[in-house]
């Protein structure tokens, strides 16, 4: 953050000197030298406030992927689209005033720019929204949150029916309250793995041990049920009602976590958009360096 400061602070000084040094030179002048040293400090105020803006987009970009809230990766989201329009504006501003002065160099630098730019505008298109939605995030709270709460609820039950078997079932009863127990806990150690799987056949592959986990769970509730005195009915009631709804919420959690949105936006900042945006960069930093060369040496 420093280095990044310390750039934009030097990038203000040199525009605003030169836009000082214009208007000092142009005292002594004629009304064109005027004109065209006021474009050249216009080129400079443009080409590093394009540089800043650019610079905001993309880390207002980034903030939106790695926010853990809805609202934090929208405020992100919407700072990039405006710091976005804000390059927009600056680059055609600065295409004008390049076309006056007849700068050819660096107008071949910012169709550079605007031909980076365009890549970069096309993949923060898909990123940001898909940032946004956060579905991994919300999988995970509902895997921690709701899901648990079930499977507690579900065990704790289970094993208070369990606590009534007659003797002669007793073996029997406590092998099927393990089974059962077991299998809810399956089902949530893979929905953390599901949650952060980016691979559709690996999730698929998941899916179907989570379903015949909930069947084994089920079969065990049943056998249970004849296997306990009447007394037991309440407590087994009381997980079957667990258990319908930690399906339910199996179920939210796997369509959130298919939709990869978390997942999907961090692979494409990491992956083509950071390439993408290193050459945006790359090329506003040409840019200002052709001004400073040919502008230097036009006032020599």
């Amino acid at each position: 953050m420093l280095c990044f400061r310390t750039v934009t602070s030097v990038r203000r000084i040199i525009a605003c000197g030169l836009a000082v040094i214009a208007v000092g030179t142009a005292a002594g002048c004629g009304d064109g030298s005027k004109l065209v040293l006021n474009q050249q400090a216009d080129a400079h105020r443009l080409a590093a406030h394009l540089h800043v803006q650019f610079s905001r987009a993309a880390d207002a970009s980034n903030r939106a992927v790695m926010a853990d809230t809805d609202e934090a990766s929208s405020a992100a989201a919407r700072e990039a689209e405006q710091a976005i329009k804000a390059v927009e504006q600056d680059t055609e501003s600065l295409r004008r005033v390049l076309d006056e002065l007849g700068d050819r160099d660096e107008a071949r630098e910012l169709e550079t720019f605007k031909a980076r730019f365009a890549q970069y505008r096309a993949l923060d298109a898909d990123i940001l929204p898909l940032a946004v939605e956060n579905t991994n995030i919300k999988a995970q709270r509902l895997s921690f949150g709701p899901a648990q709460d079930a499977v507690d609820a579900f065990r704790k039950s289970i094993e208070a029916a369990g606590r009534l078997a007659p003797a002669k079932n007793g073996a029997l009863v406590e092998a099927l309250v393990a089974k059962a127990a077991a299998a809810v806990l399956e089902v949530q150690v893979i929905q953390a793995r599901h949650i952060a799987e980016s691979d559709e056949a690996a999730m698929t592959r998941m899916e179907s041990t989570m379903k015949g986990s909930m069947a084994t769970a089920h079969k065990a509730l049943e056998t249970l049920a004849g296997s306990l005195p009447p007394a037991a009915g309440a407590p087994l009631a009381e997980a079957a009602a667990a258990l319908d709804r930690l399906a339910a919420t199996n179920t939210e959690i796997v369509a959130l976590s298919r939709r990869n949105s978390n997942v999907r936006s961090l692979a494409l900042s990491l992956g083509k958009k950071r390439t993408v945006t290193a050459e945006c960069d790359e090329s506003l930093q040409a840019l200002e360096d052709a001004l400073a060369r040919h502008h230097f040496a036009a006032t020599r």
